[in-house]
């Protein structure tokens, strides 16, 4: 779903930590996550599955690996933001 993102934070020595974004740009497309050989690949895919854009991270570098959802239209959230924004303001209320 367009807005979905999915942050990779990587150990680049010497206690450096580098963070990296993939984020969904258009409708219809989503972010996969595969971990295969020791590689952790996030990629953007088509519906029809063609990958427009990926990242390659080295499984023993990766310190987390955090995937956040968009919010949904109209403001609406799904449940599992909603915990993770709080409760909700008089604002939000009014709007249904």
């Amino acid at each position: 779903m367009k807005g979905d993102r999915v942050e990779v934070l990587v150990d680049a020595g010497t206690g450096n930590v580098e963070r990296f974004e993939i984020v969904a740009t258009r409708a219809g497309r989503r972010l996969e996550i595969t971990t295969a050989r020791g590689v952790v690949e996030v990629a953007e895919v088509t519906r029809s599955g063609r990958t427009v854009r990926s990242g390659r991270f080295m499984a023993s570098r990766v310190v987390a690996l955090v995937e956040l959802p968009a919010l949904e239209a109209e403001g609406a959230v799904d449940e599992t933001t909603r915990r993770r924004l709080g409760p909700e303001t008089t604002k939000d209320r009014a709007r249904g």
